[in-house]
């Protein structure tokens, strides 16, 4: 079984049950897992591949745990900068609905390219539309040739305009067909393992675009595989008016009469959500996927993160969309994490001075998001933290970068507060993805000259 011997970080922050950071940590791996953690003299003095990170500061492999990798394709495009969310779906659905198998598979490349560059080591990916003949099985297939963990989420869509739904019907599907291929790449995919690379999830869109029958079809078909679900949710006040307007009730409640809660499900945005509703998340298990750059850009608002982190749900980090957020930086995410809670402390009215203080959000509560939070939100235990018997998932970050001079008294934090920088080396299962800052194996030049290349036939309508 191959080893390596990871050593001589300058932090290693292990997110561990203590939340121990090491000084000059070491690692030891074997076959893929953490055997041992400390400091050099507890560590074997062989391995098979021994890496010096002097300089630079180890985290667990960051966890992603809500994106649309396909939106790498109509990114800051013009018709959509300045949208709201409904405003800007209708703008990009006709778009999207020209893709093809092809452009499904080269978005997947270029968006995990951009997370395994920023330390990400597991990502969570929700593709809901289906045209020209693409199937979620472009995407598992090009995920394959960048290395990070995937969790592929069977979205869907089948509420279209004419029944009273956002989408248009070109870009929407039967219920049965749905139904049909969620039980077939269950099948054939999904891996339940510890130190899986590849999970399924079953995730209808949002409630503007998918019936009730369909999500209480999903959820019973989820829990007859035991896999997670994953919807969007509670993102803005115009589908609070939507859920009131067409179900009667708020979009949690809807969600709670769909028998949509539980331990196995977790909410993309939940912005719009009051403190009776996050005691509901408490009580039953749901977990929260924070987008804070996609809310900022779609001008949806903030999420109540302090209030969910102290109602003890679990909370991860997502990127969300690369046409509302148009970047997948982990570490960039943790930044806009932090600084938008801040400004929602600073407008609930509290005193900036005094014993009225409000508490701000920390630069290590965001870091706990990015890792062991997004690992507790996907239903993951054997990720999310540094310590023995742990999938061997890191990355480490160089600290002798411009971005943290004069940064040296705290170097964790600095990560998060200094401007975001790519990962060093990215490991996946004790393999490196990106090592000396370079995705392996990947020409990444002529990558981008055929993705944008396809952004611009779909965008264009061009053959």
């Amino acid at each position: 079984m191959p080893t390596l011997l990871v050593k001589n970080a300058t932090v290693l922050v292990t997110m561990d049950a203590n939340r121990r950071e090491i000084d000059g940590g070491c690692l030891f791996i074997r076959d893929g897992f953490i055997e041992r953690v400390g400091i050099l003299k507890d560590m074997p003095q062989e391995a098979d591949e021994v890496v010096d990170v002097s300089g630079q500061l180890v985290l667990p492999g960051l966890v992603n745990t809500h994106h649309h990798f396909y939106q790498t394709l109509t990114r800051a495009l013009p018709g959509a900068q300045n949208a709201n969310l409904f405003q800007w779906l209708t703008t990009l659905y006709p778009i999207w609905a020209r893709m093809r198998p092809q452009d499904i598979r080269i978005s997947t490349q270029t968006a995990m390219a951009e997370l395994a560059l920023s330390g990400c080591t597991t990502a969570s990916d929700h593709l809901y539309l289906f045209p020209n003949g693409s199937r979620l099985d472009d995407e598992i297939e090009a995920a394959r040739t960048i290395g990070i963990r995937l969790h592929a989420s069977r979205g869907s869509m089948s509420l279209g305009q004419s029944q009273g739904g956002l989408p248009p019907d070109s870009v929407v599907d039967t219920e049965s067909a749905i139904l049909q291929d969620s039980i077939r790449l269950i099948e054939t995919y999904h891996d339940p393992s510890p130190g899986s690379k590849l999970q399924i999830v079953l995730a209808p869109c949002s409630p503007f675009s998918v019936t009730g029958a369909l999500m209480r079809e999903s959820a019973a078909l989820a829990r007859q595989y035991r896999v997670h679900l994953h919807t969007h949710l509670a993102e803005t006040q115009d589908e609070e008016q939507f859920c009131l307007e067409k179900f009667g009730h708020r979009p949690l409640a809807y969600m709670e009469s769909l028998d949509w809660v539980g331990r196995d499900v977790w909410f993309a945005h939940s912005v719009w959500i009051n403190h009776d509703e996050i005691e509901v998340y408490a009580r039953t298990g749901c977990g929260v996927a924070h987008c804070p750059s996609s809310n900022m850009r779609l001008a949806s608002g903030i999420a109540p993160i302090p209030g969910f982190l102290q109602a003890g749900v679990n909370v991860g980090l997502g990127v969300d969309g690369s046409a509302s957020n148009d970047g997948s930086h982990m570490l960039g995410e943790a930044r806009q994490a932090m600084l938008i809670s801040r400004i929602g402390a600073g407008m609930s009215g509290a005193s900036l001075s005094g014993k009225d203080q409000p508490v701000l959000m920390t630069a290590r509560q965001v870091l706990e998001m990015a890792t062991i939070g997004g690992a507790q939100v996907l239903g993951r235990d054997d990720i999310g933290s540094l310590a023995p018997g742990k999938c061997a998932d890191l990355v480490c970050i160089d600290l002798n970068k411009l971005e943290f001079s004069g940064a040296q008294e705290d170097q964790v934090a600095a990560v998060v507060f200094c401007q975001p920088v790519n990962a060093y080396h990215t490991i996946v299962g004790g393999e490196f993805v990106v090592r000396n800052g370079e995705l392996v194996d990947f020409d990444l030049e002529r990558h981008v000259k055929a993705h944008n290349k396809a952004s611009r036939r779909i965008i264009r309508g061009e053959e």
